[in-house]
């Protein structure tokens, strides 16, 4: 099998207990109910409603209906490692992870029910393959067995979504996940790079990926432009801001922003000389940026500035929520800064 720890070099080490098992028997067993699911490896939450869902390691699901103070696990169909959720409202929600799964909900994450995996993945990217390249590639997916995993997702709205992740895989459903396309060959990729970063604002798309790779759809994804990358390293985080700015952070503190659609780009000094795992807009619409060293910045002017004052456990996510409190997310499990975030701000 062709074994892949990912969500960035920056989070190998907390990936490596999800690796003991193999991906094609984690997809048909469901994930172990354990009793504080919040100390869990954890690699992205988002809010349904008022609600926290949080994801990681070995299908964990937990959530929390009190900002974080509390949790519970919710059931979930597979035990592998989870790296993405998002909700397109209260209620509909998706999660994405290894073996390339895809899961959703629409009870608020309560229940959760398979949508894909990695040997449908296999099939569909089969049957859809229109070049010699493409087909090879299918025959690769197919041999090497359900061992890629999906890294982020974005949404339209709850029927509408994009997954991509490792070797290039890109996957788009139209109704909730109940039928796919591959979108490999609609995308300016040829070497295959990982998609770390899937973003959209309005019919903006962004993805950004490996060794630089950086494209962008106008349309709402019928067709992306490939953007010249303004370094040769890997994005891991990115977001698209209200104004339609673009900022994406890679390895060794590297963070650029551009103002007019990525043409040109525009360096920001990081204090923390440390790869950047995760990125996330606050409720102020400024943007909170961790990093592999533990530190939280945020994004003020044209400054990076540290947000806590002591290093946490490396985050592998960053959770804002809408009454200003903050959580990161990561090895540790769930660890609220939220009276740092606020003194970072006066």
């Amino acid at each position: 099998m062709r074994s892949l720890i990912l969500l960035a070099a920056a989070l190998a080490a907390a990936h490596h207990a999800a690796a003991a098992t193999p991906v094609g028997d984690a997809l048909q067993r469901p994930a172990l109910m354990v009793r504080a699911p919040q100390r869990a490896v954890l690699l992205a939450a988002a809010q349904a409603g008022e609600r926290i869902v949080a994801v990681g390691e070995r299908g964990i699901v937990a959530l929390s209906d009190d900002r974080g103070a509390t949790w519970q696990q919710a059931p979930c169909p597979v035990s592998v490692t989870l790296t993405m959720v998002r909700f397109a409202d209260a209620q509909h929600g998706v999660a994405v992870g290894h073996g390339g799964t895809v899961l959703t909900t629409v009870d608020s994450g309560a229940t959760w029910t398979l949508r894909l995996d990695g040997r449908r993945v296999a099939q569909l990217a089969k049957a859809a393959a229109k070049t010699p390249e493409a087909q090879k590639e299918a025959e690769r997916l197919a041999m090497d067995g359900p061992d890629k995993p999906f890294l982020d997702v974005l949404l339209w709205d709850a029927k509408r979504m994009l997954a991509v992740g490792a070797y290039g895989l890109a996957f788009y459903t139209a109704d909730a996940g109940q039928g796919w396309k591959p979108w490999m060959e609609r995308l300016p990729n040829p070497k295959a790079l990982h998609w770390y970063v899937a973003r959209r604002a309005g019919d903006a798309l962004l993805l950004a990926g490996e060794q630089g790779l950086l494209v962008r759809s106008d349309d709402a994804g019928q067709t992306f432009r490939a953007l010249a990358s303004p370094y040769k390293g890997s994005w891991f985080a990115g977001e698209i801001k209200a104004d339609g700015g673009l900022v994406l952070a890679g390895l060794r503190g590297n963070v650029w922003r551009s103002a007019d659609g990525g043409a040109n780009w525009s360096q920001l000094a990081s204090p923390v000389p440390a790869t950047i795992t995760a990125m996330a807009g606050d409720a102020d619409g400024s943007l909170l940026l961790a990093s592999q060293a533990g530190v939280v910045l945020r994004l003020q002017g044209d400054a990076l500035v540290p947000v806590n004052p002591q290093a946490l456990p490396m985050p592998a996510a960053l959770l804002p929520l809408r009454d200003g409190a903050l959580l990161t997310l990561g090895g540790a499990g769930v660890m609220p800064v939220a009276a740092r975030a606020k003194e970072a701000r006066q």
